[in-house]
């Protein structure tokens, strides 16, 4: 079975490994130190049960054979094991304490879980035209029905006579108040009716005709 930590071999790819994961852990040893191999079976035991792509990943740098990397982060004593967030240091752990180095470990996987890990490996994200009902994959149709337009006020103040006349819903709404109040103020609301300018105009005739409700 492979090993969850890798091992840096240079600079750049430290660097490659912190901007792509949420948090690193390093381990900094030394192939004579004692303590190191003491503590290295548990820091392989942690990585396998915590590592994640994007969001927490486990390292090891040999101080001998990357003098500049641990150069970076004054590394002085082996082992030292570093946390970081991103490329920033946000704990240290000196010398073989296991239960220093869980509880960091730890810490920083559950912090780690919070947000979206780093990488295009965060939550799921739905785009595209959703479906609509009554068929799979159906594009969605807009609502068909008459069109209602808007009444023009300014020509309903200025000649509503002559507004009256067609067929739309507000036409027939002034026609109707018109005739109404016409014929409401006369005694001979017949004659009034044939004679107002609010009568529904026959289409084609020279005629007047008045359309009663009722």
């Amino acid at each position: 079975m492979p090993s969850a930590v890798t091992p840096i071999t240079s600079p750049a790819h430290l660097r490659t490994i912190t901007s792509s994961n949420s948090y690193t852990i390093i381990d900094f040893y030394a192939d004579w130190c004692g303590p190191c191999k003491v503590i290295s079976p548990i820091f392989e035991q942690l990585a396998a049960q915590e590592s994640k792509a994007g969001r927490l990943a486990f390292v090891k740098v040999d101080v001998d054979a990357q003098r500049e990397v641990a150069g970076n982060y004054g590394i002085s004593a082996m082992p030292t094991f570093l946390i970081l967030k991103g490329s920033s240091v946000k704990e240290t752990v000196r010398g073989a304490n296991a239960t220093a180095l869980r509880t960091a470990v730890l810490s920083a996987a559950a912090d780690a879980a919070k947000g979206p890990a780093k990488g295009g490996a965060g939550g799921a994200t739905f785009s595209g035209a959703g479906r609509a009902l009554g068929g799979e994959g159906a594009a969605a149709k807009p609502a068909t029905g008459p069109a209602f337009t808007k009444p023009n006020v300014g020509a309903i103040a200025s000649s509503p006579a002559s507004y009256s006349q067609g067929s739309g819903l507000p036409q027939t709404i002034v026609r109707f108040v018109g005739l109404y109040l016409q014929t409401f103020f006369t005694f001979e609301p017949a004659a009034t009716a044939e004679t107002s300018p609010f009568r529904m105009q026959k289409p084609g005739g020279n005629g007047a005709r008045v359309r009663t409700v009722g």
